[in-house]
């Protein structure tokens, strides 16, 4: 009897055992879920909104270029030398030949809000700063504060004329344009064909013409007129 109690007292220990060292299999482990708001999900969210801002919406390319300005990028290169500069223009012009006494520069015509006229041939004795644009272009959106600054300077100058041309040719959209950015510099358009050495179709385009009808200075592509560099070089123009 007492070797059946044993017996069974023994089995009863196995059993418990075995129990004991049987392990229940754990579920598999799941990948943790990534996040759809990560940072690194929104750096390239607002970098890709970015790119198309800049793509489709011509002010806010024309708002980032002006901060850039502000930083001291797009600066024109002004001409440190004015004597330099008309010397080296009356050797260029003393090499055309031309069968009449008329100016080497070529002329052109411009039409204001009032269709008035006016020509480049009848500017000579004014320094003359012609610029031409569009409404739809970011580069010359991104200019047009600087070159309000620098119009500011000299509106009261009679011998200085600012000529801000619309390439398209279209007076109203350009008017209501200047209007909406409350800035209040003359508007022009085409009146003739213009040449080359004026405007050869990049937008924008700046020319700065001395007082004998001269250029002394094209850049195409926008700029910070609002310079003092620039202010100083008009100035010395006028002398």
């Amino acid at each position: 009897m007492r070797l059946v109690t044993n017996i069974q007292k023994e089995n009863s220990s196995f059993v418990n055992m075995a129990i004991e060292n049987t392990h229940t299999p754990k579920p598999a482990e799941q990948a943790p879920k990534k996040k759809l708001l990560s940072f690194s999900n929104l750096i390239t969210a607002l970098l890709i909104c970015f790119a198309l801002a800049m793509v489709f919406i011509p002010d806010f390319k024309g708002w980032t270029m002006q901060g850039l300005m502000k930083v001291g990028l797009f600066q024109p290169d002004i001409p440190e030398n004015v004597s330099q500069i008309q010397d080296s223009n009356t050797r260029s012009t003393n090499k055309i030949k031309t069968s009449s006494n008329q100016a080497a520069i070529p002329d052109a015509a411009f039409l204001d809000g009032a269709n008035n006229t006016i020509k480049l041939s009848e500017l000579k004795g004014k320094v003359v700063f012609l610029n031409f644009w569009a409404t739809w272009c970011p580069p010359c959106i991104a200019e047009m504060p600087a070159i309000q600054k620098l119009y500011n300077q000299f509106k009261d100058n009679k011998n200085v004329q600012f000529l801000l041309v619309d390439a398209d040719g279209n007076y109203a959209k350009s008017f209501a344009f200047m209007k909406k950015k409350k800035l209040t510099m003359p508007v022009f358009i085409p009146a003739s064909a213009i040449p080359d050495v004026y405007f050869s179709g990049s937008l924008p385009t700046t020319v700065i013409l001395d007082k004998t009808g001269r250029i002394v200075f094209s850049h195409s592509g926008a700029a910070d007129y609002g310079n003092p560099k620039v202010t100083e070089f008009i100035n010395k123009l006028l002398k």
